[in-house]
């Protein structure tokens, strides 16, 4: 592979195809993000309603800073940006909160509900 074009705007044919070997790996990668994103939401639910359970805050100022620092770490032993890390972390938190509150007024409205 040492020239990418043949100078007429045609790919050569050596670079397509280490062009889809690459998306396909990149494809298979984003498609394990997303379900351990999902595994990851499902604990963070059973989370939530634990502390709903327990009338608990949902939110977690401590963890949440214990997990962005160790986030942080396991980036920069990965040679990636911590900071690209920890926003990521910090959107991922966010939603969890929402979800964790979320559960807590849906919980709180079933204790306020009397039974019939």
């Amino acid at each position: 592979m040492s020239t990418s074009s043949t100078g007429n705007g045609d790919v050569d044919p050596a670079v397509r195809q280490e062009l889809a070997r690459l998306r396909d790996s990149i494809d298979n990668i984003d498609a394990a993000v997303v379900h351990m994103l999902a595994e990851r939401f499902k604990a963070t639910q059973q989370v939530g309603h634990l502390k709903a359970a327990h009338q608990l805050p949902p939110a977690d100022p401590g963890r949440e800073s214990r997990q962005i620092a160790r986030l942080r770490a396991l980036a920069e032993d990965a040679k990636l940006d911590p900071a690209f890390a920890e926003k990521f972390l910090n959107f991922i938190i966010a939603e969890v909160i929402r979800h964790h509150e979320r559960i807590a007024e849906d919980s709180a409205g079933d204790r306020a509900t009397p039974a019939t």
